[in-house]
Order: C-alpha cells, then structure tokens, then sequence
C-alpha cells in the first residue's frame, strides 16, 4: 500500500476546525480534541437557538403590549380580546413596536376596540 502524508488536507481540515473556535476559551480554541467537541456543541446550541428566538421575541412583545395595556387601565389578556372582538387583525411585533415608539397611534386603536 502506498504511503498517504495528508499535508495539505490534514492542516486545511485542521484550520478549518480552529477557526470556527476562534475566541474560545481555554484549550478549546487550540487543542483539536477540545476545539472539535466544542464545534459540535456550539453548533448544536446555535440551532437550538434559533428555534428558541422566536419565543423569546413573542414573550418580549407581549410584556411591551402588556406594559402598555397597564396604562390604559387593561391587562394584556383584555386587550387582547377587545382587539380579536373588534376584528382588528394587528400581529403582536406590530401592536409592540406601536407600544413602544407610537403610543399615540395604539391608544387611538385601543379607543377604537372599545367602543
């Protein structure tokens, strides 16, 4: 069988791997065993987490409509509803993004809801 050196192939894989560590802490950002389980991980997290985004950017627009609806003497849950019965079809990024820089705006919406 012949003799296989894997110069090039072996350091391109190699500073593939440490550079995806890069900034990691310890020996994973320098020791190949550390820095491959470490990819693996961060990698496994980072998919995770954009699943997870999504939830935790809902639960910040409700707390940012809830907020408001407390001003109006309203809980978020109500205002919810009155919305829904009034069939003003308003996703919660938009009625959060009101809250926050058109409060104005979403106080006319809610006035509009309640009558």
């Amino acid at each position: 069988m012949t003799r296989v050196k894997r110069g090039t192939s072996h350091t391109k894989r190699r500073a593939s791997l440490l550079s995806k560590v890069k900034g990691f802490r310890w020996g994973r950002k320098n020791l190949i065993n550390l820095a491959s389980a470490a990819a693996t991980k961060a990698g496994v997290n980072a998919y995770c987490d954009r699943r997870k985004k999504k939830a935790d950017f809902r639960a910040l627009w409700q707390i940012k409509i809830g907020a408001f609806a407390k001003q109006h003497n309203l809980s978020y849950s109500r205002l919810m509803a009155l919305l829904k019965k009034a069939n003003i079809a308003l996703n919660r990024k938009s009625l959060a993004d009101l809250a926050a820089n058109h409060p104005e705006i979403l106080a006319e919406i809610i006035e509009q809801a309640r009558s």
